[in-house]
Parts: C-alpha cells; sequence; structure tokens
C-alpha cells in the first residue's frame, strides 16, 4: 500500500506514527500552487529537497510539467526540480499521463505545459514517459489510461 497526501504533515505524521506504511508513503507534492514557485529555481521551493528527505520523506509525486522541461534544441529534459530530487534521494512518481486529451490539439495542456512548444502529436507521449523513466528514473506513473505505460514496460523491459 502507497497512502498518499497533499497535506505534507500527513505524510510527515505516518512517517512517525505508522512504520508500516512510512517507507512507502507518498507526497503529492503541491508546492506548484504557492506563488512564485519555479521547477527550474530551488530557491523557489520550500521546504527543499533535502529537507523533505531528512524529515523523512521518500517518495514524492508533484505533475508531469514539474518534472520535465526543453533543453536549447526542444528536446524533452529533466527539470531542475527533477535532478535535486533525485540527488536528495527521494523517489518520484509522476501524474497524470493522459488526463489532457489529445496532445494534437492543445499541446497537452496543464500536465504539459513546460514542454508544450515540444508537444505536436500523440507520440510524444512515448518520447515524455521514456524521460520519465530512463532520465529522471521515476517509480511509477498515475495514468488515467494505463495500457500506454504497460506497453512502454513492456517494450522497453522495464
Amino acid at each position: 500500500m502507497f497512502p498518499q497526501s497533499f497535506n505534507l504533515d500527513d505524510v510527515k505524521y505516518w512517517i512517525a506514527n505508522a512504520a508500516e506504511f512510512a517507507t512507502q508513503s507518498v507526497y503529492l507534492d503541491d508546492r506548484y500552487d504557492m506563488a512564485g514557485f519555479d521547477p527550474q529555481n530551488s530557491e523557489t521551493w520550500s521546504p527543499n529537497m533535502e529537507t523533505l528527505a531528512a524529515d523523512g520523506v521518500n517518495i514524492i509525486a508533484p505533475p508531469l510539467w514539474v518534472l520535465v522541461t526543453l533543453d536549447d534544441n526542444n528536446a524533452i529534459v529533466p527539470s531542475e526540480y527533477a535532478k535535486a530530487a533525485k540527488a536528495a534521494g527521494l523517489k518520484i512518481i509522476a501524474w497524470s499521463l493522459e488526463r489532457s486529451g489529445l496532445l494534437s490539439q492543445g499541446g497537452g495542456g496543464w500536465y504539459y505545459q513546460s514542454i508544450a512548444d515540444a508537444i505536436d502529436n500523440e507520440g510524444d507521449t512515448y518520447e515524455l514517459v521514456d524521460v520519465l523513466a530512463k532520465d529522471v528514473g521515476v517509480i511509477g506513473i498515475f495514468s488515467d489510461w494505463p495500457a500506454t505505460v504497460t506497453y512502454y514496460a513492456n517494450c522497453m523491459g522495464m
């Protein structure tokens, strides 16, 4: 079981009081809702990744757009947020794949906002999943239609 909450205090409570859930409790990271949040600027994340890890948080789960950005060649790459989480030893679960409807119509909307300039067809979903799996190193992806991640995992031997 992976208990999850957007409330960091819930996760800290499980860590302190429910050892059987502590290592698999998931902080559904909603710091993106804070004024000035920027996944490319660690000064805008409070608490920072090291503090989360020191507090016993093992798994964080931000929305897709927080974990990726575009490089100078318009290729999808890990964001500074993703790199910092990984460096702090946090495991990552991404959310929510395939919630935005057709990527060819609007670039994927809210969930794809950090990479919208590179999104123009449905196959881009697999490029995103590949970066999340290989470069970001996610341990899971919440999806509204799990066939895509299942197909990827089966074909890529993940």
